[in-house]
């Protein structure tokens, strides 16, 4: 049976109290990971991926989750500003689809409207090079993402 694909706050019902979370920024060339702590307060960068094959790119995401004893993903979904989906939103839960079938770990969506800008905003503020911002770019918007994850989930009063 494939894994859960959820909004955020649903698929948190499906996964234990204590155990960390591995958060997704997928680009159309790299995937950024991000790893949560156990009691999920912090994320923290992982590596990024260069895209190869789903397969390939789906095992590597699989052994990071097994390595940090991870018990869920959070997936960044790339919602526009109308709050439609376009193109980039329908290609993240197609790959969220076929990566159900190779976990049982529930999978969280989670809206990640203008993560990659203020995160470029971010590294630009810290003087980082170009370049260098291309090679991090990824992994600090998945940690941007699961931060936000987390922080929606440390306040369950505002659950709903």
């Amino acid at each position: 049976m494939p894994a859960l694909i959820l909004p955020l706050i649903d698929a948190a019902a499906h996964w234990p109290e204590r155990g960390a979370l591995v958060g997704l920024d997928l680009g159309t060339k790299t995937i950024g990971v991000a790893v949560s702590d156990p009691d999920r307060r912090l994320a923290t960068g992982v590596e990024t991926i260069q895209r190869k094959a789903f397969k390939a790119d789906a095992a590597r995401l699989i052994a990071i989750a097994a390595e940090r004893h991870a018990v869920g993903f959070v997936l960044g979904l790339p919602i526009n500003m109308d709050a439609s989906e376009g193109p980039r939103a329908q290609s993240t839960r197609a790959f969220a689809r076929n990566f159900s079938g190779l976990t049982k770990l529930a999978i969280a969506l989670w809206d990640e409207r203008l993560s990659t800008v203020a995160v470029e905003r971010e590294l630009i503020g810290m003087d980082m090079s170009r370049a260098r911002r291309a090679e991090v770019i990824d992994e600090h918007a998945a940690i941007f993402i699961l931060q936000g994850a987390l922080d929606r989930l440390a306040n369950p009063r505002d659950m709903r």
